[in-house]
Parts: C-alpha cells; structure tokens; sequence
C-alpha cells in the first residue's frame, strides 16, 4: 500500500514509525512532517489545508490511504473532498468532525441521548455569559466552543477568573473558535483519556491513557496541549470500560447516525471518573497527543490492518491486542510555552537518547544548516516503555537527560498518580 499521513506534530511521528513497520506498506509519504518523520516517511511540501492539492498528489502517487492526524482538516472537510475524488480516507466527515470542531454541538448530543456530563449553557454574547457565571458562581469551567489547539479551556477557580476567562474569548484571543462560548458546571475526579476505532457502525475499544494538560509540576499553571501522557490508565478498571462503552461510546455512535454524520475514525473521549461513574468532557475526532504516543507503543497489532478495516467498515470483524507493559511519555517544550514558544534554539544528543524500550518522537522540531533546532511549543516526546508505569517513567527521565538542551523544559513527575497507586500497592 501507498500511505500519505497528513501532519506535522508528535502524534503523527508516533503514527509514522508505527505504519512504517507495517509488512502492508510499500511506501509512506508525509505532508508536511517534521525530521523524525522524514526518518520514517517521505517528507512532501503539500499544503494540507488545499484539500485540491492534496487529492492531485493522491492520484499522481496511487496512494491506496489517507491518514490524517490532525482535528484542523478533519473539521474542515478534508475527508469529505477526498472520498468524492474516490481516494480512502482514515477519519471522519466535516459533519461527523463536529464533535470536536463545536464543544456546544456536543453538549447538544449529551444532552439529547442521555450521556452523562457536566451541566451546561451555550452563549453569544459576554452580557449574557457573565451574567451566568454570577448565578453559578465558582469553581466554574469556560470553553471556546471551536478549534483552539487546547489553549481554549479555562479552569476557573474565582469568578474573577472566569470573567476574565469570557473576556478573553469575546474580545477575540481564540479567533472565530471563541465567538460562541460553553459554560459548564466544574466537575470532580480523576480524569482519562479512552479511544474508539470506529467505522460508522462498530466502536471497537482502542485502549486508555492519562494525560498531563497543566504545564507545571503537581498540575499547577495554564492548559496545555499536553505535557506528557501514559497508558494504560488504572482508573479505568474493566467495569469502567464497559460503562464509558454502554453509557457514552455507544449513544454518541447511535446519535450520530440518527443525525446522518455516521462516525467513523478515532473517537476520543476525555472523560472525568467522578464518584457516580464516567462523565464525557469533550471528544477528540483524532489521535491525542501526546496520549497517541504511548499507545502506538504498546499496540501490538499491525496498525495498517487496524485502520484499514476501520475505512472498510470491517471492525466488527477485529480485535486489538495490546502488550502488557506500560508506556509514558515526557514533553519536552520551548522555553514560553504556552505562551509564545522561542524558536531557533539547538536540540543535540536526540540520537544518544533513544535505545532499548525508548523512542524519541519529534514535534515541533525543524533542521537548520545541518542542526535540530526547536520550531514550536511542544517540540519532543521522550516515550519509554516499562513493566509499571514507575519503571516506564525512569526510563524516560534517563533518557531525556541525556538531552542537551538548555532552552528546553519539561514537567518532571509525569505519571505520579500511576505510580503513587503502584507503590502503595
């Protein structure tokens, strides 16, 4: 098969090496991708928001598969264009995308087949969104209600926080994706991330992760896109798993095809495990990242076949099968981030890094007059495996000192719920 994966971001590097070792494969093409991926891929300059140029390249190179891993194109039609040119696609429609693309369409789905989640209000205007958040009062939580690379959720403690928090979304800081907001009540627990291949029909289970969005150590400052992520995540037990299926996964796919927007790709659940059971917070129609990293790490089935069943509609036919071992991953961000990132620093000793049960995937990295430099927010993902999630964390650390960046940072106790619940046993 000839494969073309579409993004640039440690997910895809993470997708890339592991299509790479499918036996299926006959060439993987990547557009734009980064360094770590033109290790596994070639790199294509294909503007992938021309969806005309992309389906032109498609035909030119008979590529048999699309894969695209990030939500921007999937919100934009990008699946839609290319299924009417007869090219596969693995991901779902502009109209199925909206589960990501509107946080106020998915409240709307929630709210319309029971499924379980925070109560909510969806506002247009600031008068009428504040004076919301008066009655509610705090701890209260704020959300721009489009595509806003995870920085458009605030957590907000005070009501001065949240005023300032509609603001922000209002006067403009998120674009069009803060022109309408959702307000939701804060909820309490432990929060995971759980994955579904679907294809429209079935939602196969395609395994659990914990995510780390605060950019500090002990979960402390600003939302990220994720600071680092492992998997599996042991809050989410078997009888979790099959709520999470029965009371959210299942409605959503039902709902979706009584709206005509069939779901088919990766459903992404970010779900809170609070004392009555899962709670949805939001859907993903992609791969997280950097929770898709440790998951391709512990994936032991060829991926290829995975995902083409899931563009055939064959995954009533499929089982996934995972090892056994624990993987975790470790952001490593520029200096500014979230904020504005600096770029141009070198990155050396990427290649010393990497050895036995560790991948270095890249992000935001670029190469300049023969060097890696940084050329983003989140620019590394160290990602190790490991009997536990404490021994997979080690592994990780070890590795990335061996690192030389000084411009770089990184949370230093990924994992630490994990592997305080392993060490109380």
């Amino acid at each position: 098969m000839n494969v073309l994966l579409l993004g640039s971001g440690g997910r895809e590097h993470a997708l890339a090496w592991k299509i790479a070792a499918s036996p299926l494969l006959t060439k993987l093409y990547a557009a734009p991708g980064n360094p770590g991926i033109g290790s596994e891929a070639e790199l294509v300059k294909l503007d992938i928001a021309d969806h005309a140029a992309v389906a032109a390249f498609c035909r030119d190179k008979k590529i048999d598969l699309v894969v695209v891993g990030p939500e921007g194109p999937l919100v934009a039609g990008i699946a839609d264009d290319l299924r009417a040119e007869n090219i596969r696609v693995f991901g779902p429609s502009k109209a199925a995308a909206r589960l990501e693309g509107s946080k106020g369409f998915t409240k709307d789905l929630c709210a319309r087949y029971d499924i379980p989640t925070a109560a909510y209000g969806r506002f247009s205007d600031l008068a009428s969104a504040k004076a919301y958040v008066e009655k509610a009062g705090a701890p209260i939580v704020i959300k721009a209600d489009g595509l806003a690379a995870g920085k458009g959720v605030t957590v907000a403690m005070t009501l001065d926080e949240a005023r300032s928090a509609l603001e922000a979304c209002f006067e403009g800081s998120f674009g069009a994706a803060g022109a309408e907001v959702v307000i939701e009540e804060f909820m309490t627990g432990e929060e995971a991330s759980f994955f579904c291949l679907c294809d429209g029909t079935t939602a196969l289970p395609f395994g659990t992760a914990q995510d780390h969005k605060r950019v500090g150590d002990s979960d402390v400052g600003p939302n990220t896109g994720g600071m680092g992520a492992y998997s599996p995540a042991p809050v989410m037990t078997p009888e979790m798993i099959e709520r999470t299926m029965r009371e959210i996964i299942e409605p959503t796919m039902r709902g979706m095809a009584e709206l005509g927007a069939p779901f088919a790709g990766i459903l992404f659940a970010g779900l809170m495990i609070t004392e009555k059971g899962p709670k949805l917070i939001e859907y993903n129609t992609r791969f997280g990242d950097p929770e898709c990293q440790v998951l391709m790490m512990r994936l032991k089935d060829d991926l290829l076949v995975l995902l083409n069943a899931a563009t055939d509609g064959q995954l009533a036919h499929t089982s996934v099968r995972w090892r056994d071992e624990a993987a975790l991953t470790v952001v490593m961000a520029a200096r500014g981030y979230p904020g504005t990132p600096e770029k141009g620093s070198v990155i050396r000793g990427v290649e010393d890094a990497a050895g036995e049960g560790v991948q270095i995937f890249h992000a935001g990295t670029a190469m300049n007059g023969g060097a890696l430099v940084a050329n983003g927010g989140r620019v590394l993902n160290i990602t190790a495996t490991g009997a536990t999630v404490g021994e997979a964390q080690k592994r990780a650390y070890a590795a990335l000192d061996r690192i030389d960046w000084p411009d770089g940072f990184c949370r230093r106790d990924i994992g630490w719920q994990a592997v305080a619940r392993e060490q109380t046993g």
